[in-house]
């Protein structure tokens, strides 16, 4: 098992199976040293646990969950490009859209649940930056999605 697997097992999580797309494009993408997932959104067991707009139908705290559940869904697709987490150099890049009442204003405390999960996950590694943007809908009425840019081991002997 890898190391990071170990870490995920750790903190009581396991990395779910990749998403099936929902159109014409790949949840993952390697190009050169960099893995770039599609937009991932919080599906559990191929549903999604809630959705709506959060700060109406949503709560921030669930927000927060459904952003990490988003995030390990990016690791899995990560993971069916390279085949082992542990080829992460760096998490790079975390753009997060959060799926906003017309009031709220806390879009980077919902995207917090995946930076959080990733320095837990990585520690200095997933130190990245990071963009969480509010938007007045989202794909099947999610509350959040995520996309990811990874720097990953050179292949190259």
């Amino acid at each position: 098992m890898s190391k990071t697997l170990d870490r995920i097992a750790e903190l009581g999580l396991t990395l779910p199976d990749v998403a099936a797309p929902a159109g014409a494009y790949v949840p993952a993408l390697r190009t050169g040293n960099y893995v770039y997932t599609s937009g991932q959104l919080p599906v559990v067991d191929g549903k999604l646990p809630a959705t709506g707009h959060i700060g109406s139908d949503v709560d921030l705290e669930t927000g927060y969950d459904l952003a990490r559940t988003a995030g390990l869904n990016a690791l899995a697709a990560i993971a069916g490009v390279l085949g082992d987490l542990d080829k992460v150099v760096r998490v790079v890049k975390v753009t997060g859209f959060v799926n906003s009442a017309d009031d709220f204003t806390q879009q980077p405390a919902v995207i917090n649940g995946v930076s959080e999960l990733y320095g837990e996950i990585f520690g200095d590694r997933g130190q990245h930056t990071r963009s969480a943007v509010g938007v007045n809908t989202l794909p099947l009425g999610t509350p959040v999605e995520v996309e990811v840019i990874v720097e990953v081991e050179d292949d190259a002997a």
